[in-house]
């Protein structure tokens, strides 16, 4: 009934590395997107901009 002793440096060193690896996945994901994509998605973003500037009711001086 004796307990597995434990590194507690190595423990540290893992845990480090997992949540270093976390954020390098999370970076992967949010940095690493070719040219094409981000100009695709800047496309997208401004069309979808321009149609909901499009469909927006402008107030005349009048109606105030």
């Amino acid at each position: 009934m004796t307990a597995e002793v434990v590194n507690l440096r190595q423990f540290k060193k893992k845990r480090t590395r997992a949540e270093k690896e976390k954020q390098a996945e999370q970076n992967r994901i949010s940095f690493g997107r070719t040219k094409a994509e981000k100009q695709l998605t800047k496309a997208l973003n401004e069309k979808a901009e321009r149609s909901h500037q499009q469909g927006r009711i402008e107030k005349s001086e009048d109606d105030i």
